[in-house]
């Protein structure tokens, strides 16, 4: 079970939380794995009319944000386990970052606070905000290799596709935005189809962009780490410099 040391740290914009923060968070990551597992039990039930109404096959697309969370919790417990699964890091990094920020952005901008309770409202768009700062601790311990990358890029684009632009069976399967409701039917036709569909591709092409950069960054901090580890070791071997 091994985490980065301060000393390779990544830029900020791919680790924008304080160390003391990630530090405090992956020392009780099994709390967070609860708490996740409670997010994801409510997302479950928060999907039962939706879940309902579609094939059972399709249900894998249905309930993104229960997945995100159920995904997060599975990657820490299986850091803290000393297991090492780089598509489901992957995964949890992807689903968190894009549920995190693509629910507020839809309930803010989209669905508005009308036909729904107030305090679930903003509970959705905490708890998703939430979910989308705690992908930045995924970096810490995991390698984001190329090849689990690719699983997570191709699963989250292939949800995009079947829940916005050609359903594999019956209708479309993003999440029922309140924004879409007309007539008590959904009208896919509208402006907010759109608009959620730009969003939810955006921030996949965002994941990828992030999950690579962090690649990168990792493995010019490890080379960097060992030049300067080998150059050390020439030093003493020498016996010193003169100066």
């Amino acid at each position: 079970m091994t985490t980065t040391t301060r000393s390779s740290r990544l830029p900020s914009y791919l680790a924008p939380l304080p160390e003391r923060v990630e530090d405090f968070a992956l020392r009780y990551a099994w709390i967070i794995v609860a708490i996740n597992l409670a997010g994801t039990a409510f997302g479950f039930w928060y999907y039962r009319f939706q879940l309902a109404q579609t094939p059972l096959v399709m249900w894998p697309f249905v309930p993104d944000s229960p997945a995100a969370t159920l995904f997060v919790a599975l990657s820490l417990a299986a850091w803290k386990l000393d297991y090492d699964v780089e598509w489901l890091h992957m995964l949890a990094f992807f689903g968190n970052i894009k549920l995190g920020l693509w629910t507020p952005f839809v309930q803010l901008f989209l669905n508005g606070p009308g036909g729904i309770e107030p305090w679930l409202y903003w509970f959705l768009i905490v708890s998703h905000l939430a979910m989308s700062l705690q992908s930045f601790l995924i970096y810490r311990y995991a390698e984001f290799s190329v090849g689990a990358v690719a699983v997570a890029t191709v699963w989250y684009g292939l949800n995009d596709i079947v829940d916005y632009f050609a359903p594999l069976v019956g209708e479309f399967h993003h999440t029922f935005l309140r924004a879409e409701l007309a007539n008590g039917a959904l009208d896919h036709s509208v402006r907010a189809h759109d608009l959620a569909a730009a969003a939810a591709v955006t921030l996949t092409l965002a994941a990828t962009f992030l999950a690579l950069a962090t690649r990168v960054k990792k493995l010019e901090l490890q080379r960097s780490s060992t030049s300067e580890q080998g150059a050390s070791t020439a030093v003493s071997n020498d016996g010193g410099v003169e100066s």
